[in-house]
């Protein structure tokens, strides 16, 4: 008889305390002696999970009015610029924005210095209207006196990525760190097994409105994030070779916690974030138990020159290999390392399935699916007309 639940059926299950909750790397271990139609008969949900740094993210913050009222236009957070384009007091913070006095500092750091609970200094300018007469106005805010503050990701939670090594004869200092010379080193960033869009490859559970884990609370994809791109070639196990498909969320800040969310500088590139992200898998037939049941040594990845202008791709090597330390690259032992922590990533993960079997998490269906035949477009280079 074919396996076949719902997520409502599912929910129910949680709700009695009944669901049977593994992490992906559980399932992994499991379905080394069980099929994937046991797995779906005794499984429910599998958690899923990562933790890397993630560019494209930020934070929108309402700071409340003033007396007199002021619409601010040129907005700094402890000299970090900020969006100045929204209403009076709103703003936008992307997670990269440089500090104007220290460039080790930026958007993700006054983030952090928020949840943590510090104080942040607020400079604004405007040019001054009969409604919003004020100009200027300097002060310190905290998370306890702005009003709205939440987390908003156009881009989070890559399907799979590249690894990255440097053919040259210096130190390239990237976003996927410091890559030593002549292929000197390999950094990877996905989270293998246990990488939430890798345990459903075909995005059939997950999309918009899909209930999430973010950086400690409860958070909601929004979007499919951008440069989603679902055009790449994949292996035998239908797992996408390269930057693929990504999300867009968004959750409450002031419900989340700094455990899950650090700011980082990475030498001579810039302000970066570390986003804690884990996504629950309802386990509805054998196809979706096959999907989770997916090994390190089975999810493939490319390993890209970031010594050359396009990266060309050197070598195709498995999460295994990867998490081994080592990869053979043109007959040399290269070693490899991690830009995401596997150890927070199996934390989130056990968090969830803790939330879940104790009925303080349930899952939801996506109130629509992700556009299927996508693909990135580049900068359009013309050269203006003379």
């Amino acid at each position: 008889m074919k396996i076949q639940k719902t997520v409502a059926e599912i929910n129910e299950k949680i709700k009695k305390g009944e669901a049977v909750v593994l992490t992906a790397e559980e399932v992994s271990q499991m379905a080394e002696t069980a099929s994937p139609a046991e797995i779906a008969k005794k499984v429910d949900v599998v958690t899923t999970a990562t933790f890397g740094a993630m560019c494209s993210s930020g934070a929108f913050i309402n700071f409340g009015h003033a007396d007199p009222p002021i619409r601010m236009e040129e907005i700094k957070l402890n000299n970090v610029p900020a969006y100045g384009g929204l209403a009076a007091v709103d703003t936008y913070i992307g997670a990269t924005a440089e500090s104007e006095t220290d460039p080790t500092y930026g958007g993700a750091h006054v983030i952090e210095d928020l949840l943590k609970g510090r104080d942040v200094v607020l400079e604004a300018r405007a040019k001054g209207t009969d409604c919003y007469p004020r100009k200027t106005i300097q002060t310190t805010i905290n998370i306890n006196n702005i009003n709205e503050f939440y987390l908003y990701n156009p881009r989070n939670a890559y399907q799979n990525y590249p690894a990255a090594t440097n053919s040259t004869s210096k130190i390239l200092y990237t976003y996927m760190g410091n890559l030593l010379p002549k292929f000197g080193n390999i950094t990877y960033s996905t989270a293998g097994e246990l990488s939430p869009l890798l345990n459903d490859p075909e995005l059939r559970t997950i999309g918009i409105g899909t209930r999430i884990f973010l950086c400690g609370a409860e958070g909601y994809v929004t979007w499919n994030g951008t440069q989603f791109n679902r055009s790449k070639p994949r292996n035998v196990y239908g797992i996408p070779l390269g930057n693929a498909a990504t999300i867009a969320v968004t959750g409450d800040l002031k419900q989340m916690s700094a455990e899950f969310l650090k700011a980082a500088y990475f030498e001579k590139y810039g302000i970066s974030i570390f986003i804690g992200l884990g996504i629950p898998i309802p386990v509805l037939d054998e196809d979706l138990a096959k999907r989770v049941s997916i090994k390190n040594c089975e999810i493939d990845t490319v390993i890209c020159d970031y010594g050359q202008p396009d990266h060309p791709v050197l070598a195709r090597v498995h999460y295994a290999q990867l998490q081994s330390g080592h990869v053979l690259l043109n007959g040399k032992k290269v070693r490899t390392a991690p830009m995401a922590s596997l150890y927070k990533a199996r934390q989130i993960a056990d968090i969830l399935k803790n939330k879940i079997e104790t009925g303080r998490f349930l899952l939801t269906e996506p109130v629509q699916l992700f556009p299927e035949n996508t693909t990135t477009k580049p900068l359009n280079m013309r050269e203006e007309a003379s």
